[in-house]
């Protein structure tokens, strides 16, 4: 069945995540979407190459489902080619700076202008207002900021996450918010502008240790893998590997004291609830190093599984791609891509639809590999293409 936003056009002037990603929700949702791009590319479609043409691993997973046309929109013609798109699109996606945007004629006055009903969703580092609103900054930006790096690793060591949470936190809300503005739209027949903000996003990820801190001045300080609100909550080494396990709450409490033979904890006042548990975090999590120290993981997994206790293995790469729950549930599509030594496991939308699934249909696109098909749509007739390509606005 064709997808629910089937009929709506998006145009995805975006680049690495934070706009890509959210165009590529819209469109495993049914919407048509075009990415515009730089005609020798733009630097995202190159971020960890996989492919024999440079493309990149991060590209493909974003750009699935999209059309591409290429075109350099700083010159007189490729400005036409942008107004001639616009009026034929519902939402526009470019996490650009606002004057890249107005110098484009992708901010949403010139855009309304246009096509009065538009939808522009945007997203910036900082947000458009407050002291670092001309700033530019990545994944990391938010990160930092946001208190969580601080969090993370040792005292003296702090650790930024290796996937980029910021990024796809922001393409997900951005997504969100679009999807509103489009069924506002069918209430009212206006468009309106969307913005996303990777600090927004990051404050809003860490808002409960905000909170914690705002009301009551904990001041906490970073303790490794281990948890500091419940426990144990930590990672663990078993005589073959590494398990995290996450203890939270009484009900699950008492399984694990009983199962590591000591129910006299249950009486004991370090340890009468998820926060003086946290508090006492360091005897809990040496409790639970030793019952690991004398199991296998898969050992480990099985009891613990068996006693209900949250648990699972730290995988390596290949080790995710391996497991029988995730093939089972089918989190990836094999896609090919010319110039792949194989297929590349591209994960679909992490949000499953009884009625109205959403659905990987096609790979990333080529580089220009519908620029002709996109600008024949526009009425250019061939010679007029033919132009535009030695003029090289295309």
């Amino acid at each position: 069945m064709a997808g629910i936003l089937s009929g709506i056009r998006v145009l995805d002037f975006g680049r690495y995540i934070a706009g890509p990603y959210c165009a590529a929700l819209l469109a495993e949702q049914g919407a048509e979407v075009i990415r515009i791009e730089k005609r020798e590319g733009s630097e995202d479609r190159f971020v960890t190459p996989v492919g024999a043409d440079g493309v990149g691993a991060l590209f493909l997973q974003i750009n699935r489902n999209k059309r591409s046309l290429t075109l350099d929109p700083m010159t007189p013609e490729g400005q036409e080619i942008v107004r001639r798109l616009v009026r034929t699109a519902d939402v526009v996606v470019a996490n650009l700076p606002p004057p890249t945007l107005r110098t484009m004629g992708l901010d949403y006055d010139s855009l309304a202008a246009v096509k009065p009903d538009i939808i522009l969703t945007t997203s910036s580092a900082y947000g458009h207002g407050g002291p670092y609103a001309e700033r530019v900054g990545f994944d990391g930006v938010g990160q930092v900021m946001s208190g969580a790096v601080y969090m993370t690793g040792e005292p003296d060591q702090p650790y930024r996450a290796a996937v980029p949470w910021v990024d796809f936190g922001t393409a997900l809300h951005c997504a969100f918010g679009t999807m509103a503005a489009l069924m506002a739209r069918r209430e009212t027949g206006r468009g309106q502008k969307v913005e996303g903000a990777l600090l927004a996003t990051a404050v809003t990820f860490t808002n409960a240790m905000l909170i914690e801190q705002a009301v009551i001045a904990a001041d906490r300080v970073p303790t490794g893998n281990r948890g500091q609100t419940a426990a144990p909550v930590d990672l663990f080494r078993t005589r073959d590997g590494w398990i995290i396990c996450q203890v939270v709450g009484q009900p699950l409490y008492r399984r694990w004291a009983r199962l590591m033979g000591e129910p006299h904890w249950l009486d004991d006042p370090r340890f009468k609830d998820d926060i003086s548990r946290g508090n006492n975090g360091v005897l809990i999590s040496e409790r639970m190093q030793r019952w690991c120290t004398g199991h296998s993981t898969e050992a480990a997994l099985e009891i613990l599984g068996r006693e209900k206790i949250p648990a699972a293995k730290v995988l390596r790469p290949q080790e995710v791609l391996d497991d029988p729950q995730v093939r089972a549930m089918g989190f990836f599509t094999a896609l090919d891509y010319p110039g792949l030594p194989r297929p590349a496991p591209i994960a679909k939308a992490p949000v499953f639809l009884s009625a109205t699934p959403g659905d990987i249909r096609h790979r990333a696109p080529l580089l220009g590999e519908h620029t002709d098909a996109v600008l024949a749509e526009l009425g250019y007739d061939p010679a007029a293409i033919a132009e535009l390509r030695e003029k090289r606005i295309v």
